[in-house]
């Protein structure tokens, strides 16, 4: 009986011994695998784990409004616009050159015949406002001087001409020995020392128009030789032809922009003087009606040729801007009506311009004047 009851003892103890193995070797369950450690004492901290922010995806829809590039920038366009503006002065200086010579003829009798008495005259005019006198003196049977001085003031193009006095003269050769029909020849100049100008430019940027002006003073001198025929065709009439070739100076003073509120690309224009040679191909006609109404006409192409500017200006944005002055034809028309009121005495209506292209362009220059023959 004894051996049977151990035998049947043996499993019971088996399965005594696998459990104190099991408790020997710490065996726990799965899940405790992720437990947190809060309250370590001692050397325990807990692994750390990883921040980082994971790559951001590019969206398959970009936005309709992107955003401005850091590089753009924010102040005012229209640089090259002021640059551009200095051309625009260098026309408005060669149409001032060009007007000082024609209201500079009328001094020296380019709207009365070629061969007359001695003469006086005062005048005044409008279209650009003169005052003056002029007249030819005969010093011998076949030399003449012509002379005249007067007080102009005139605009045109953006720029403005004032205080201006002009002074002309020149000698005439006419080879009345030769009868009727003959040369003749004249060599003279045409003298504005000194003349208060103002100049304005215009350029766009994109905050609006900028138009600032410049004050300064200039000076014009020109100088020229002439070769005609002239011929008596009756006891009224005289008609001529010729050509004339002339030089002309203009010296202007330096100066800045005026003070604007708004000017981001301002320029300043150095001391400079222009200049341009002139041929002119022309012809006149004078008649007289009755015995108390005298007319003339006259006319004739002009074409410039080495033609320079003198500007030289230092432009914001642009740095130093030389502009060219091109060469360009037009054409110069005058005319006159005198009225004999007594004897030796005549009214005069003239008229005188240019018909052209910018910056000649269409001008008139009208006025009265009162002649004395003696």
């Amino acid at each position: 009986m004894a051996t049977l009851r151990i035998r049947d003892l043996l499993p019971a103890a088996a399965l005594m011994a696998m459990g104190i193995v099991a408790l020997t070797w710490g065996v726990q369950p799965a899940s405790a695998a992720t437990v947190t450690l809060t309250n370590c004492e001692t050397n325990c901290s807990p692994t750390p784990t990883s921040t980082s922010t994971p790559a951001a995806t590019p969206s398959p829809y970009p936005s309709p409004y992107p955003s401005p590039s850091p590089s753009a920038s924010t102040g005012p366009t229209g640089a090259d616009s002021s640059g551009n503006s200095v051309g625009g002065l260098a026309d408005q200086r060669f149409n001032q050159m060009i007007t000082n010579r024609v209201l500079g003829t009328v001094l020296l009798g380019v709207n009365e015949q070629v061969n007359c008495s001695d003469c006086i005259s005062a005048f005044g005019s409008a279209g650009s406002f003169s005052a003056g006198i002029h007249g030819r003196k005969e010093l011998t049977n076949n030399l003449s001087l012509l002379a005249g001085i007067a007080y102009t003031q005139y605009s045109e193009g953006g720029y403005n001409i004032t205080s201006a006095p002009i002074g002309a003269f020149a000698l005439r050769y006419d080879f009345t020995d030769w009868g009727s029909s003959r040369p003749f020849f004249d060599v003279g100049t045409i003298l504005t020392p000194w003349e208060k100008a103002r100049y304005t430019r215009s350029y766009n940027t994109n905050l609006g128009p900028v138009s600032v002006t410049g004050s300064t003073n200039a000076s014009n001198y020109a100088v020229y030789g002439r070769a005609g025929w002239m011929s008596r065709v009756s006891p009224r009439d005289e008609v001529a032809a010729s050509i004339e070739v002339w030089q002309l100076w203009q010296r202007v003073s330096g100066y800045s922009d005026s003070a604007a509120a708004f000017n981001p690309f301002d320029a300043t224009i150095a001391t400079g003087t222009d200049r341009t040679s002139l041929v002119k191909i022309g012809g006149q006609w004078t008649h007289l009606y009755g015995s108390n109404i005298e007319a003339n006409i006259n006319g004739g192409w002009v074409q410039s040729f080495a033609s320079h500017s003198g500007i030289v200006a230092t432009v914001t944005g642009n740095g130093l801007v030389v502009p060219t002055m091109g060469n360009q034809g037009w054409f110069e028309y005058g005319g006159r009506l005198g009225f004999r009121v007594q004897k030796g005495w005549i009214v005069d209506l003239f008229a005188n311009g240019t018909l052209g292209p910018q910056p000649v362009g269409n001008t008139i220059h009208g006025g009265v004047g009162l002649r004395i023959n003696y």
